[in-house]
């Protein structure tokens, strides 16, 4: 039988914040870590502060030598749509500071999803398969259709290509609705997602 997660809480919300809870939970994070957040559309608001990464980042030895920022497009047509507009937005947002990988920006990878519901496999950014851990650095939010978002969200739909996997996760076959898909099947499938994820990098996952 598995072992309860053991989870940490902070008030402190600053980079020192982030620095407290990270201590408790870096010990697996090895070799090329990428660091997943969510970078915002132009101007935010709703994106932990790049300025608090920054300063995290730059205070964690294996952060400032083998972190990099990950990212996927959207799905929807807007300012992460292309990569071309992503990195203008990532510019206007002060992800600037580094290097920021947008995964699916040569092509995308199929993994498996064990035991699916829904879902089989996967397309993620095919970039994902150049590290060897990964941070989920996540504010928590509300979902207007899948509840509330979080870590799940983050790297369920964060991680998914943004033309394939994230059509999967959205999107009934042969609808002309792209988010034809919601409430508890959304859930389930942007979990599917996350659960392709979480498998393939395993324990080196905070």
């Amino acid at each position: 039988m598995n072992k309860p997660s053991i989870v940490y809480f902070t008030k402190d919300l600053s980079p020192e914040g982030l620095h407290k809870v990270y201590s408790r939970i870096k010990e697996n994070m090895t070799g090329k870590i990428a660091i997943k957040l969510h970078t915002g559309e132009k101007n935010g608001p709703n994106i932990i502060p790049s300025s608090w990464v920054k300063k995290f980042m730059a205070g964690e030895k294996e952060l400032k030598s083998s972190g990099t920022i990950v990212e996927t497009n959207t799905y929807y047509e807007g300012d992460r749509y292309t990569t071309e507009q992503h990195r203008e937005t990532l510019k206007v947002n002060g992800w600037d500071f580094c290097p920021v990988d947008i995964m699916d920006e040569d092509g995308v990878v199929t993994l498996p999803i064990k035991g699916g519901k829904w879902m089989k496999k996967m397309s993620h950014g095919s970039h994902m398969l150049n590290y060897d851990s990964l941070l989920a650095l996540t504010h928590f939010k509300g979902h207007t259709m899948g509840g509330f978002g979080g870590s799940n969200k983050n790297i369920g739909i964060g991680c998914a290509d943004g033309r394939i996997g994230k059509k999967w996760i959205h999107t009934k076959e042969g609808s002309d609705d792209m988010w034809s898909i919601a409430e508890e099947e959304l859930m389930e499938r942007i979990s599917e997602s996350t659960k392709a994820t979480i498998d393939y990098f395993g324990k080196h996952t905070a």
